[in-house]
């Protein structure tokens, strides 16, 4: 299955993405996470291609989609999506699966509930929307929403160094065997990008405003009841399998599946998920 690499224009934003599959096909659109990009998708687009069409974007601040300086573009979640919703515009995309993952959550979900008619089905892959998915791992960022200090800020900027990337967010509760260096190497390449980091702080601060939205994101999962899929590490040190389990309150058909892994599952996983989202959509897309 051919990949293409292409850009689109959507605002002041060159938003870059990945997209396989035929036109005819029902999309998934695939959201990344912190501080990914849609290199972390590079395993499953081929797997699912054959039936789909497949478009995994990067967001603004991250991978190679080139956005304005700080000083010109609010680097808020808000600005994620809004500018994802007009790259779907832009492409046509009427009606999409969504696959979110960390920060890919927040954003999806902006767009689900402002959009709910363009939503076919939800695949969450340790893409929180409950209090129950937190770990105790949080205080630094906790402490910087409470009051963005100078001081609370440079204390996050921990959070985005080289040793933290590949060890806590990319080998904690993975098989050493099982995972490649080329997905937290390419993200620590990026990160050191000049402005990266303060990009990313921007948005770690803002990250309170999506706790702020759960009550809402809660509320579209219960009128609207999308089919939805949760597919879990059960060893991220970020979101624990509590944010996975809470989905079903509010979705009682929710499918959750947890695997034995850690945060970025589809670096030791690929194939196990490709199954469980082949066996779901089938039946809702």
């Amino acid at each position: 299955m051919v990949v293409s690499y292409k850009t689109q224009k959507v605002m002041d934003v060159e938003v870059f993405y990945r997209e396989a599959g035929s036109k005819e096909a029902p999309v998934l659109l695939l959201l990344h996470g912190f501080p990914s990009s849609s290199h972390m998708y590079r395993d499953l687009i081929p797997l699912l291609a054959d039936r789909y069409r497949v478009i995994a974007p990067d967001l603004p601040g991250f991978g190679r989609t080139i956005s304005p300086p700080r000083a010109d573009f609010a680097y808020t979640f808000d600005s994620l999506a809004a500018v994802m919703t007009g790259f779907t515009e832009a492409l046509g995309l009427s009606r999409y699966a969504l696959y979110v993952f960390d920060y890919g959550a927040p954003v999806g979900f902006r767009m689900a509930t402002a959009n709910p008619e363009r939503i076919t089905a939800i695949i969450s892959q340790n893409g929180n929307a409950y209090i129950d998915g937190f770990s105790d791992e949080w205080t630094a960022w906790e402490a910087y929403w409470r009051d963005p200090s100078a001081e609370n800020r440079e204390a996050c900027r921990a959070s985005l160094s080289p040793e933290v990337i590949e060890n806590w967010q990319y080998r904690t509760g993975t098989s050493k065997e099982r995972l490649s260096p080329d997905g937290y190497q390419l993200d620590i390449a990026f990160m050191s990008r000049p402005g990266g980091e303060d990009i990313q702080l921007d948005l770690i601060l803002d990250y309170r405003t999506n706790i702020d939205r759960y009550g809402e994101f809660q509320a579209y999962f219960r009128d609207h009841q999308p089919p939805f899929l949760a597919v879990w590490g059960r060893h991220d040190p970020a979101f624990v399998p509590a944010g996975a389990e809470a989905y079903k309150r509010d979705l009682p058909a929710a499918e959750v599946h947890l695997l034995d892994t850690g945060h970025f599952a589809l670096e030791t996983h690929v194939d196990e998920i490709a199954q469980f989202i082949r066996s779901f959509l089938i039946r809702y897309v």
